[in-house]
């Protein structure tokens, strides 16, 4: 059962066309990955899949609802979780909750156990009467999690979990996140620009560039079908690029920096051979680096160009959720 289906999904703004064409189907338990830099039109998706925005064109379709036709009963249906802060620093844990317990119209008999429930899923029992912004980020990012379960929702929307949160509260939303989907059969969409974390989280993801969909399948499919391991060369050469590719070699990238990736079979034998090569074309290598294919290097394949990790999106929300929690103090 598909609990998410787009087809054809478009929308533009003016002469700006931030999600051109796109379909893909998401069924039920799956964890599926929107995978992407910003500006790629992952959030503008999800965004028209909320209602909070209407497609230009196409059909998009939660639990069977077109979300253009019924926009009020599929959010009844969703659960989301936005890039930004989404919790009020002066509120503690339980007010939180209690916030979007109310927004969503649960009822007063049920609220509080449901609220409780909520606070022992997501492990802030112990915090529920702390204000949040005394909260650690990884607490910050579980309450906003949290504060999405709250109405059950039979489909969970994640725009990028774990932005602005060091390494261990990055691997804490990752577990929670799979526990949703083993625990609870919740179906999750989430977008993300981290190619290890859609590899360490989706059971299938859809690589997005420019508003259109390149690919999809699962990461494990998606790498293998790179066909080997890739070996990256650093040499100044302009001529290495056109050596190589005379020679039948599969580039991701042309010679940029000095470095060119290919995609070799039995890198470990592959290298002494590739150096000859060149080396008989008068191309000094400088350097020689041999690493297992990755979807950052699929992304390259089908994109054309690396993701883009220094963004500005994830120093900002980690910049303000620590001034939350400086706030506090």
């Amino acid at each position: 059962m598909n609990v998410i289906e787009v087809d054809a999904l478009t929308r533009r703004f003016g002469k700006f066309t931030a999600v051109d064409n796109i379909s893909f189907q998401v069924g039920k338990g799956e964890i599926f990955g929107l995978l992407g830099p910003n500006g790629a039109g992952k959030t503008t998706t999800i965004r028209c899949l909320l209602t909070l925005m209407k497609p230009s064109s196409g059909v998009a379709r939660v639990c069977g609802l077109d979300v253009s036709r019924h926009p009020a009963q599929v959010r009844r249906l969703c659960g989301y979780v936005p890039q930004g802060v989404s919790i009020d620093g002066d509120l503690t844990g339980y007010e939180n909750l209690l916030f979007y317990a109310k927004l969503f119209g649960l009822p007063s008999a049920t609220r509080k156990e449901r609220i409780r429930e909520t606070l022992d899923r997501m492990e802030l029992a112990d915090r529920a009467n702390d204000l949040a912004k005394n909260y650690s980020g990884g607490m910050m990012r579980r309450l906003e999690v949290g504060q999405a379960l709250l109405n059950n929702p039979s489909a969970l929307f994640l725009d990028e979990p774990s932005i602005g949160l060091d390494p261990a509260a990055k691997r804490a939303i990752w577990d929670y996140i799979v526990r949703l989907r083993d625990e609870l059969e919740t179906t999750i969409l989430i977008t993300t620009h981290d190619m290890h974390e859609a590899d360490q989280l989706c059971d299938r993801v859809a690589v997005m560039n420019g508003g259109k969909i390149a690919v999809i399948g699962s990461p494990t499919a998606l790498k293998a079908e790179l066909g080997g391991d890739i070996l990256s060369l650093t040499c100044t050469a302009p001529e290495c690029t056109r050596v190589l590719k005379q020679m039948g070699y599969q580039l991701l990238t042309g010679a940029q920096d000095g470095a060119i990736d290919l995609v070799v079979k039995e890198g470990d034998r592959e290298i002494p051979r590739v150096v000859d090569l060149l080396k008989s074309h008068g191309i000094k290598t400088e350097a020689v680096s041999l690493k297992r294919a990755t979807l950052d290097d699929v992304f390259l394949k089908y994109a054309g160009k690396r993701m883009d990790e220094g963004d500005s999106d994830w120093r900002n929300t980690r910049a303000m959720r620590r001034a939350i929690r400086r706030l506090g103090k």
